[in-house]
C-alpha cells in the first residue's frame, strides 16, 4: 500500500468526516483507536483543532500527553485509508500500563490490504525522529489483524493484561 501520514488538515476535513461516519455506520461500538476523540466530536473541524492543541506540551489539555495525529493517505486518490496517533511518551496510567505510545484505526473497506502495517511502519520512523528508542504497542486479545501489524514491525510480546474496561490486551514493546 502506497500512503503518505501527514498532518490532519482542513484540506481533509470533509474526508475526515466520511471516515468517522463510515466506522460509525460499520461498528457503533467498535474503538476507534489512534483517533483522538474523532467520535465524540460534532465537526472534522472541531476535531482538527483537538489534534493541533495535543501537538505541545503547552496547549495539550490536562491529563493528556504530548501526541502528533496523522492521516494516512492514499497516494493514488489521495483518500484517507486511516489514521494514527504517536504519543510523545507514556506519562499517565492508562498509557503506560495497556494504551502505549501508538494507536491506529483502518478505514474499514480499506482492511487486509496492508494499510495498518505500513501506517505502523511509517510511524515508526517519526517515533524515531522524536528520539524515542522504543515504544509500546498494544491490542486486544483476538485482534489477530493488529496483532500481526505488531509483529510485522518488529513488536515483542511483553505480557497480556486487563484494561479498565474488562477487556484482555497484549503489551508489545519495539526497539530501534
Amino acid at each position: 500500500m502506497d500512503i503518505l501520514l501527514l498532518r490532519p488538515s482542513a484540506e481533509y476535513a470533509e474526508d475526515i468526516w466520511a471516515f468517522r461516519r463510515e466506522f460509525l455506520e460499520y461498528s457503533s461500538d467498535e474503538e476507534m483507536g489512534g483517533c483522538g476523540k474523532l467520535r465524540e466530536c460534532s465537526s472534522a473541524e472541531e476535531w482538527l483543532t483537538q489534534t493541533a492543541a495535543l501537538t505541545k506540551p503547552e496547549t495539550c489539555p490536562e491529563g493528556m500527553v504530548a501526541a502528533d495525529t496523522y492521516i494516512a493517505v492514499r497516494r493514488s486518490d489521495n483518500k484517507i485509508v486511516g489514521i494514527i496517533d504517536l504519543r510523545h511518551n507514556l506519562n499517565t496510567p492508562v498509557l503506560s500500563e495497556w494504551g502505549g505510545h501508538i494507536g491506529y484505526c483502518v478505514r474499514p473497506d480499506k482492511r487486509r490490504r496492508g494499510c495498518a502495517k505500513e501506517m505502523l511502519r511509517l510511524v515508526l520512523e517519526n517515533a524515531k525522529e522524536l528520539g524515542l528508542e522504543r515504544v509500546m504497542v498494544t491490542c486486544k486479545v483476538g485482534n489477530i489483524a493488529s496483532e500481526r501489524t505488531i509483529l510485522a514491525n518488529g513488536g515483542v510480546f511483553e505480557r497480556e493484561l486487563e484494561d479498565g474496561s474488562g477487556h484482555r490486551i497484549k503489551r508489545y514493546w519495539i526497539e530501534f
